[in-house]
């Protein structure tokens, strides 16, 4: 929704929005383009009436705003919509949908086509480094979009892609995610076949071929050409070193090009792969999406070094689902060797909170030294049972403040703490730098 109200105030449009706990990258961004931010959802906002009112997927009937709407009989819309019928009709959107690396692949993807002079338009739902913004118009027929399976809104229960009518999709993997509006993988792949249906034939559906899920729901119908990624026959991928800060890139078996990158894990070169193979859709040659790729800054909140405070390092990533928790885990262990990883989760998620993925969650932490887990309140599922396996790795507190300390204080001199949570954590890392720097030992 930032994005959209940065896409909105570019076209031209005076834009105002409210929310409750905005936190950054969003906050901040959203207040360095002068956009007003308002805490809470007094209906006095509305007045005088704006023309058009865009209501995120969070709002539910009985929100004091989305009533007062409804009973005004304003006009609004989603989103999705808003973006369907203002900013992308008639342009070539080039999505990127999947369970994992959405956000990283459609930075990947903007950057590849700006840095071929193609000036394009893009929302993205993270920060790309190399652009400062999650979202803009663009100069170009282009437009790349983070193409989210979450529902649309409280009026319309279709997944966000089924709006945004994609020349180029590319499909990085799929696993069963948002139990809370989800039943089972079989209705995300319903949707996912719902996409390819808007795809046209002479468009291009570019998707990993190690996904069996993703092989499903392209069975239930497709009249786009297939582009295949992981697949002898297609584009596929092949380490030059261990923590895949360079890897071979490879196109029906013949060598393209070597990526030689500061980001991290065999995850991140998948996604670089998919994003080389949609431009190359759009007209731009593996070759110069390679050099793009060799300068690309990465992506906030997204295995970010926060900082170094006494001797121990701070990284800030997204991770919430068991898969990504794993890959980005295994990416950093690659890097730093037998150096300490302290995991610090919050799960946060719906999926999450439901104990959907209790059964795989210690595997997925299995590789770091320490596990510091925060136990939100009203969770209904056994979390110390869960984690057990993690032995005397695991520490589990109920408030962050307490979690923080122990954190800093018991973690040695040269640990890396990888926080992961797809939300503000209760300020954990301004607490975290504050609880490092009162400590003594350096050494």
């Amino acid at each position: 929704m930032a994005g959209v109200a940065l896409i909105a105030r570019e076209a031209g449009f005076r834009v105002t929005g409210c929310d409750a706990n905005v936190y950054p990258p969003m906050s901040t961004q959203l207040a360095e383009q002068g956009i007003d931010v308002i805490q809470g959802f007094d209906p006095a906002q509305l007045e005088p009436a704006p023309d058009v009112v865009v209501i995120g997927n969070a709002m539910s009937r009985g929100n004091p705003l989305v009533e007062a709407v409804l009973e005004r009989g304003l006009r609004y819309a989603s989103g999705p919509q808003w973006l369907a019928e203002h900013v992308l009709h008639g342009r070539w959107v080039l999505a990127v949908a999947g369970t994992h690396g959405k956000t990283t692949t459609s930075s990947l993807l903007a950057w590849i086509l700006e840095h071929a002079g193609l000036s394009p338009g893009f929302l993205i739902g993270g920060l790309p480094h190399d652009f400062g913004q999650s979202a803009r118009l663009g100069a170009s027929p282009f437009f790349v979009i983070e193409a989210d399976e979450y529902d649309t809104a409280f009026f319309d229960k279709r997944s966000k892609f089924v709006h945004y009518g994609p020349r180029t999709l590319v499909l990085n993997n799929l696993e069963f995610d948002h139990a809370d509006i989800f039943d089972d993988l079989a209705a995300i792949q319903r949707q996912v076949h719902h996409l390819v249906r808007t795809v046209p034939g002479q468009g291009q559906v570019i998707w990993n071929t190690q996904a069996p899920a993703l092989a499903d729901a392209l069975g239930q119908g497709c009249w786009s050409e297939q582009v295949a990624l992981h697949d002898d026959a297609g584009w596929s991928i092949m380490a030059q070193s261990d923590d895949w800060s360079r890897f071979r890139v490879q196109l029906a078996g013949d060598v393209i090009g070597t990526v030689s990158w500061n980001t991290l894990g065999r995850f991140n070169a998948e996604n670089a792969l998919g994003a080389i193979a949609a431009a190359r859709h759009a007209g731009v040659t593996p070759q110069v999406a390679i050099a793009a790729l060799n300068q690309f800054a990465g992506v906030r909140r997204r295995l970010e070094l926060r900082g170094v405070t006494n001797g121990r390092a701070v990284y800030d990533d997204f991770a919430h689902h068991p898969t990504a928790i794993k890959g980005t885990l295994a990416a950093l262990r690659a890097r730093v060797g037998r150096e300490h990883i302290a995991a610090i989760l919050e799960p946060r998620s719906n999926t999450m909170k439901r104990g959907v993925h209790a059964d795989t969650l210690a595997a997925a932490l299995a590789e770091a030294d320490s596990v510091w887990m925060q136990r939100p309140p009203g969770l209904d599922w056994d979390l110390d049972a869960a984690l057990a396996p993690l032995g005397d790795k695991l520490r589990v507190f109920d408030h962050v403040p307490e979690l923080s300390a122990a954190a800093a204080q018991q973690t040695p001199p040269g640990a890396h703490l990888l926080v992961m949570s797809n939300g503000g954590f209760d300020g954990i890392f301004e607490r975290l730098e504050a609880d490092l720097s009162t400590l003594k030992n350096i050494a």
